[in-house]
């Protein structure tokens, strides 16, 4: 072959593999494009709203009065509420850390390793620029710290989300709104609660327009927006009178089964589970909150019901103490709600027991937090002196005395790790303490139609007015924050020692200080469920009030504030509850109804 016919050769099968290259290439782009669409428009409506966020904020500094101040505040507030949605599902951290209550941030790993911060964001400024004793330092210094980490968001987000991404976050949104926005949770000063879940709401309105190529089913796409729509309107109502209950029930379940046909009909699959259900298609539903979430071992579910009946035994075993006369059923009565219904089990005791009915759904056992899994916990029962007071080899060893045990052993997991294998037993029949049969979950799920006005507007004054739903969080009324279950919180009440109604003195119990003793953390306590409350008490870490009628007049009048008592790190966001004789019955009505059916006096 001449040199010219080579050369020819060679460039023409050089723009032959071009072509192609440039056709792959734009084949690729094109699909990119495609591809990503979805991304980049839910990326230039997360970025402009955190834009105008970052401006009506900074605005806050140039401006000289207080009204001024707070019109920008209230319009930089509402475009990161719009971004919310967003921002939880792809940056949980910084969302927390920006939407933070005004109370000091204690981290405790461990005693090398306890940090102290002071918290900023939005809920601080707002609390700040309603102060009548406005700080200016302090208020410039919350808007710069905010400012300057909305700033590094800016910079650093980069969103890329897949469809079942796409679920989480609506269905997180969803259950973020019924759960703490119509509560009051996140505006403690202006109560914009209701207007601030307007905008969260069409936040998901603007995101499904986005998604709306990937509805196969127009009428799934049109029944979601519909119904979100109607629920913006909903909201524009009166804060204390407000029908949470009427809302739960019309927009909240109906949005979640909405979201469940979304899924199906995008052909979703998800790689794992979450604290909320995959499958969820209620707000109280039995199954909404993966209880095995908060199990430290969540693979070890083999053979779970035969586990849960192993644990059952033991759990009702003394041979698992020194001296063969307690077993956990003793503190634990299972027709008390596994109470044992005294201030405490006996004089050595200086805690109420509390019930182990929904106790699963922690991050942190004891009332103190001490311990990390429920099977943690059951190693501090055994060494504790005043408890069990047997070494777990011991118990390992008297365990395996019983044929019956050892058979159980050998099936359900193998002999292996016989210490943690008992404990995990334990714990698996604590998980299964929730059944959801209560008055008020029959009623809230559609079951039957028995609830009294009286009890409704108990629900509602515990969602709103009465705040209490700010501490025990639904569905599980609990202190463990939803819709993510990563923290469960702990709070400084100011609990007598004594059931006094003026000048009391504090319990002596310092708490969650006895662990690392952190000196912000004296006389804080986990916030417990109000789950089967009915039959639960007497109430409070050390049992001081023995009626719903006594605890409710405690919170009414401020928790200790209003009994004489001021430690500096109560948690407690009101003076007084301002509420009448009447609703304190409502509100005592309502807890009544959450009684299962296992504990009502037949």
């Amino acid at each position: 072959m001449n040199t010219s016919l080579f050369m020819k050769a060679k460039t023409y099968t050089f723009c032959i593999c071009l072509l192609l290259l440039i056709t792959v290439s734009c084949k690729k782009q094109t699909e990119t494009v495609n591809v990503d669409a979805t991304d980049q428009n839910i990326a230039l409506f997360y970025n402009s709203e955190l834009e105008r966020c970052i401006t009506f904020l900074d605005s806050i500094a140039m401006s000289n009065t207080t009204a001024e101040r707070i019109s920008y505040y209230k319009k930089a507030r509402q475009h990161f509420k719009a971004m919310e949605p967003i921002l939880a599902s792809i940056d949980k951290n910084n969302y927390k850390s920006l939407n933070a209550p005004n109370i000091l941030q204690v981290q405790e790993e461990d005693l090398t390793d306890v940090k102290i911060r002071n918290p900023f964001g939005f809920q601080v400024i707002e609390e700040l620029l309603h102060d009548e004793d406005e700080d200016e330092a302090s208020l410039r210094n919350a808007l710069t710290i905010t400012s300057d980490r909305l700033k590094l968001l800016q910079r650093n987000t980069h969103i890329k989300l897949k469809d079942y991404h796409l679920i989480w976050l609506l269905r997180d949104q969803i259950m973020r709104t019924a759960a703490t926005g119509i509560t009051g949770f996140d505006s403690p000063v202006l109560g914009q609660a209701l207007t601030e879940s307007q905008y969260t709401t069409q936040t998901l309105i603007a995101l499904i327009d986005i998604c709306k190529d990937k509805f196969s089913s127009k009428a799934i796409y049109e029944d979601l927006r519909a119904s979100f729509k109607e629920g913006i309107a909903a909201l524009d109502s009166d804060f204390d009178t407000f029908d949470r209950f009427g809302f739960i029930k019309n927009y909240t379940d109906p949005q979640l089964k909405l979201v469940l046909k979304t899924q199906e009909d995008w052909n979703v699959s998800f790689p794992f589970e979450m604290a909320i259900s995959n499958n969820t298609s209620s707000f109280f539903g039995a199954n909404t909150v993966n209880v095995l979430y908060f199990s430290d071992y969540k693979s070890d579910t083999l053979y779970l019901k035969q586990k849960e009946i192993f644990g059952k035994a033991l759990f009702n075993d003394q041979v698992l103490s020194r001296n063969n006369d307690m077993a956990c059923a003793s503190c634990h009565i299972k027709d008390k709600a596994f109470t044992d219904g005294k201030k405490t089990f006996d004089a050595r005791q200086v805690r109420n027991s509390p019930t182990l009915t929904y106790s699963a759904y922690q991050q942190s056992f004891f009332m103190d937090g001490r311990a990390g899994s429920l099977e943690g916990q059951v190693v501090g029962v055994a060494e504790n002196h005043d408890e069990f007071n047997l070494p777990m080899d011991s118990i390992v060893r008297r365990v395996l005395q019983n044929p019956t045990y050892q058979v159980a052993i050998d099936s359900l997991y193998g002999r292996k790790r016989i210490d943690f294998n008992i404990r995990h037993a334990i714990a698996s029949y604590v998980r299964s303490l929730n059944s959801y049969d209560s008055k008020f979950d029959k009623n809230i799920e559609g079951i039957e139609s028995s609830l009294t006005a009286e009890e409704k507007q108990g629900f509602n004054l515990f969602m709103g007015k009465a705040a209490c739903a700010t501490c025990h969080f639904p569905p599980l009324f609990n202190g463990t924050v939803p819709p993510h279950y990563n923290d469960t919180e702990v709070e400084l009440l100011g609990v007598p020692g004594a059931n006094d109604t003026i000048n009391a003195v504090i319990s002596g119990d310092l708490g969650r200080y006895n662990v690392f003793g952190t000196k912000q953390r004296k006389h804080f306590f986990k916030t417990p469920t109000v789950r089967n409350v009915n039959v639960t008490g007497p109430y409070m870490h050390n049992g001081v009030y023995t009626t719903l009628e006594d605890v409710v007049d405690f919170y009414n009048r401020g928790g200790g504030k209003g009994i004489g008592i001021h430690e500096e790190f109560q948690t407690l966001p009101f003076d007084e509850l301002n509420l009448t004789i009447a609703e304190q019955e409502s509100l005592v009505a309502f807890m009544k109804t959450l009684t299962d059916a296992d504990f009502i006096e037949k």
